[in-house]
C-alpha cells in the first residue's frame, strides 16, 4: 500500500435538506492531506450526514464537495476514490479473511493473483499476517475491525472514512484499537475522516476535531485547543466534562485575566476576555478542596464516591453544584463537610457565551 495519494477534502457552503428539515447549514471545511480529522457531536448534530455526503451516499442540496481538488459533488460513491469502514464492519461471513480483503480489488477487475498479493500485504499492514484463511467468526471484535480497515486501505483511496468504527467493541478493546488505527494512519500517511460521539476517542486519535451542533460547526481545532480553550458552554461540557459557573472579569492584561467567583479572585488565560460578567469553564480536576477558611470561596460536600485512584465529590456552592475529581484518596471528606474551594492554573477557561 502506498501513501502518496492522500487527498485533501473541501466542503464549500454545503447545505443538506431532507424535505423541510435542514440537517446541514452552509458547511465550509478544509481537511489537509495526510491528517486524521474527527467529526464529533451528539446524536442528530449532522456528523453522519456530512460523512455520507463525502462518501457519495447522500448528495448536497447546495454547495460543492472536492476531494483532491476534484469536484465530486454529484459523482456516485464508486467514482469518488474514497473507502469507508462501517460501524458494523460489513464483512462477508462465508468468505475467508483474505477473500474479504481482496473482494474490492477483484471487483475492480484486478487479476486474482495480484488481488490476493495486495490483500496479504494489507493484512500484514494491520498486524494480521497469517490470518487470511480464517473466517470472520473466528476472529475477535478487534481483529474483525482491522480486517475492515485493511479491506478499505488496499484500495488505496485518497480518503478513508470511518463511521463510529469502535462502537461495537468493549471499553478496553476500544482503547487498544483506536491506538492501532491512529498509529496506522500516521505510519501510512493517509487522510482519514472519523465520525464519533465519544469525546475521549476523538481526543485520542485526532489531528483536528470538528465539533458539530445542530448542523453547524460549533468549534474546530486541535484536541488541546478545544479542551483548554472552549468557545462556548456547549463545547466546554462536551469536550471533557466541565463545571460552567458565572464569574466576573475584573481586568485583562498580557494574555491573563483576573476573574472573581464568589469572593475568590484568580488569574486565568484570557487573551480576548472583556471586563464584565462572563462564564468560567472549570474541569473537575482543576478544583482544589481545602479546609474551610473565612473569606474564601466556600462550599459544602454533598456527595463523595471513592473510585480507587481518585475521589469524586459533588460540592454545593453559591455558584451551584460543582463536580470535583480529587486525587487525594488518603483523605475522606464526608458529606456536610465545609470546604474552601480553589482553582489550579490549568483546566480553566473563560467563555463569553
Amino acid at each position: 500500500m502506498t501513501t502518496h495519494r492522500a487527498g485533501s477534502v473541501v466542503f464549500a457552503n454545503v447545505k443538506k435538506q431532507f424535505g423541510t428539515f435542514t440537517a446541514i447549514h452552509d458547511l465550509t471545511l478544509d481537511i489537509e492531506p495526510g491528517t486524521l480529522v474527527t467529526l464529533l457531536g451528539p446524536s442528530g448534530c449532522g456528523k453522519t450526514t456530512t460523512l455520507r455526503m463525502l462518501a457519495g451516499l447522500e448528495h448536497p442540496s447546495s454547495g460543492r464537495i472536492l476531494i483532491g481538488g476534484k469536484d465530486v459533488t454529484m459523482l456516485p460513491a464508486n467514482e469518488r476514490d474514497v473507502s469507508m469502514v462501517f460501524q458494523s464492519y460489513a464483512l462477508f461471513p462465508h468468505m475467508s479473511v483474505l477473500e474479504n480483503v481482496a473482494y474490492g480489488l477483484e471487483s475492480s477487475k484486478m487479476r486474482k493473483n495480484e488481488a490476493r498479493e495486495r490483500a496479504e500485504e494489507g493484512l500484514k499492514q494491520v498486524g494480521l499476517a497469517g490470518y487470511g484463511q480464517r473466517l470472520p467468526a473466528e476472529l475477535s471484535g478487534g481483529q474483525q475491525q482491522r480486517v475492515a480497515v485493511a479491506r478499505a486501505l488496499v484500495l488505496e483511496p485518497q480518503v478513508l472514512l470511518l463511521d463510529e468504527p469502535l462502537s461495537n467493541l468493549d471499553a478496553r478493546l476500544r482503547r487498544r484499537v483506536r491506538t492501532e488505527i491512529r498509529e496506522l494512519q500516521q505510519r501510512l500517511g493517509f487522510t482519514a475522516v472519523y465520525v464519533t460521539h465519544d469525546q475521549e476517542e476523538a481526543l485520542a486519535v485526532s489531528d483536528r476535531i470538528i465539533v458539530m451542533q445542530d448542523g453547524v460547526v460549533a468549534q474546530q481545532g486541535s484536541p488541546r485547543e478545544l479542551y483548554e480553550a472552549p468557545a462556548s458552554s456547549f463545547i466546554a461540557d462536551f469536550i471533557g466534562e466541565a463545571n460552567v459557573v458565572p464569574c466576573e472579569v475584573l481586568r485583562s492584561d498580557g494574555g491573563q485575566a483576573i476573574i472573581r467567583v464568589g469572593r475568590l479572585e484568580h488569574s486565568v488565560p484570557g487573551r480576548s476576555a472583556r471586563p464584565g460578567p462572563a462564564k468560567l469553564a472549570v474541569r473537575p480536576n482543576a478544583i482544589t478542596l481545602e479546609a474551610a477558611e473565612a473569606g474564601a470561596f466556600p462550599g459544602s460536600i454533598r456527595h463523595a464516591a471513592y473510585l480507587g485512584d481518585h475521589v469524586e465529590y459533588e460540592v454545593e456552592t453559591e455558584a451551584g453544584t460543582l463536580f470535583v475529581v480529587d486525587p487525594a484518596v488518603d483523605r475522606n471528606l464526608a458529606p456536610a463537610t465545609n470546604v474552601s474551594i480553589g482553582f489550579h492554573h490549568r483546566g480553566i477557561a473563560i467563555i463569553n457565551n
